[in-house]
């Protein structure tokens, strides 16, 4: 089943999308919004799916689904938590600033709490206020959770997973090494992030297993392949682990968001990856490109992102379909009415 969430209000209004990402049928008279859905989901989950398949079989009213029109498929949320499951990731980009990693990094995963009071649509641009900040793009995978108990097991905490999307987890590089010289973590340097248009339950999705999304993240930059890693691939903590871990102390609501981290694949010398051009599965981030050119030439030869840049995000299925939509964004300068 595929759920989105069309402009309008703060927390927009639900839908259900066909398979195949063209149509929707209006979901409103089970539930107004997909937080409503996920609160009571015991009761709107087997509704929705009945409207998804009346949807498949043309038996609901539908119209066709523009990926513009659609709003993060939650707007806002409770909370947004992101992991680093990739620890190939953290590696490299703490070996940019010279940090070294602890060897816990590998046992133990990292988290943020980032904002999660507005988040960007798919469609929408990123507003930046200055380029000096670094701004960066980053793929990853997020799942949307039920409610999840404190303390509740990596088998338990894979229960609860409602919906699978992509993310674009904007980061603000230059503001990171300061941030964190403060020990207290991210804030300035985490704006608001972009969900795909559409998040798919993981019985609909022939490449979930295991708590991990297996398939290429297509990431484009300028109309340029960036990235394909595999999401799949060295993703350290599934979201099981992962989930569990941001329980440790605390319950979890409905509706609270857990992202992978960037996406990132090893090189087959278990190197740092080469990129596309050359026969690897490139980058998911503009620090790790960075970082890879600092290690090969002594210094980095990629700009972070600047206005009028545009990040494309994506994963297809064997056929070449879009499975989730498309985060396309186009990088523009800050001002009150472009966001």
């Amino acid at each position: 089943m595929k759920l989105a969430s069309l402009k309008g209000g703060r927390d927009g209004r639900l839908v259900v999308v066909s398979n195949d990402v063209a149509w929707f049928t209006d979901a409103s008279q089970i539930a107004p919004t997909l937080q409503t859905a996920l609160d009571d989901w015991d009761r709107c989950e087997p509704l929705l799916r009945g409207l998804a398949d009346s949807l498949e079989h043309g038996a609901a009213p539908r119209e066709r689904f523009h990926e513009h029109e659609a709003a993060s498929p939650l707007p806002r949320a409770y909370q947004w938590a992101d992991g680093s499951a990739y620890v190939n990731h953290v590696q490299l980009v703490r070996k940019a600033r010279g940090a070294e990693m602890p060897e816990t990094f590998w046992t133990d995963p990292l988290m943020y709490q980032g904002g999660s009071d507005s988040f960007l649509a798919p469609r929408d641009p990123i507003p930046l206020a200055d380029p000096a900040f670094g701004c960066d793009l980053e793929g990853e995978v997020a799942v949307i959770t039920g409610d999840v108990h404190m303390g509740a097991s990596r088998e338990e905490a894979l229960t609860a997973i409602r919906l699978v999307m992509l993310c674009n987890d904007v980061s603000l590089r230059n503001l990171i090494p300061g941030e964190l010289a403060k020990g207290f973590g991210f804030f300035q340097s985490k704006p608001a992030s972009a969900f795909s248009p559409v998040a798919v339950t993981p019985d609909a999705l022939p490449g979930w297993a295991d708590g991990k999304l297996h398939g290429k993240l297509e990431v484009e930059l300028n109309g340029q392949v960036l990235g394909e890693a595999d999401a799949g691939v060295d993703m350290t903590f599934d979201f099981g682990t992962l989930i569990a871990h941001a329980a440790k102390t605390r319950a979890l609501a409905a509706g609270t968001i857990i992202g992978s981290g960037t996406v990132s694949n090893r090189g087959n010398d278990e190197g740092p990856g080469k990129p596309v051009s050359e026969g690897g599965v490139g980058y998911s981030c503009l620090a790790e490109v960075r970082t890879v050119e600092t290690l090969v030439h002594g210094a980095p030869r990629t700009e972070f992102l600047n206005f009028g840049d545009c990040v494309r995000i994506e994963m297809k299925d064997a056929r070449r379909h879009t499975i989730f939509g498309a985060i396309e964004q186009e990088v523009v300068p800050y001002t009150r009415e472009s966001r």
